[in-house]
């Protein structure tokens, strides 16, 4: 069965780090462009980060350009979002989203219809 399962998620302080971890399992992603994505409540999802399949390129939001980091360990079937500077408008279920063979710039553009999701880890942000 393959499926993406996201950890790392938890109640931090403004300003604080956090990394969120992404693992595939049920299959190689070795050719699968990895994404994060994030909702908050009562909001629509919204793009936060890819990273392309051969680790070429990355594309991240403007709202969390500069602050997060997109990463992936292809021997782990692993993918990585790198935190910092924290806000509260970054509280928000997590997700990560996986699609064969797609640039990093498609993947905001895919409307929620991805190849595989993940189930969310919670992310809250205090001031």
């Amino acid at each position: 069965q393959v499926q993406l399962v996201e950890s790392g998620g938890m109640a931090m302080q403004a300003g604080g780090s956090l990394r969120l971890s992404c693992l595939a399992t049920g299959r190689s992603f070795e050719s699968y462009t990895m994404a994060w994505f994030r909702q908050a409540a009562g909001k629509e999802r919204e793009f936060v980060a890819a990273i392309s399949w051969n680790l070429g390129s990355t594309y991240y939001s403007d709202s969390v350009k500069g602050r997060f980091t997109i990463s992936r360990d292809s021997a782990k079937n692993t993918v990585y979002l790198q935190m910092n500077s924290l806000k509260p408008e970054d509280t928000a279920v997590y997700y990560c989203a996986a699609d064969y063979l797609v640039t990093p710039q498609i993947m905001p553009t895919l409307k929620g219809k991805h190849e595989y999701w993940g189930q969310g880890t919670q992310v809250t942000v205090s001031s």
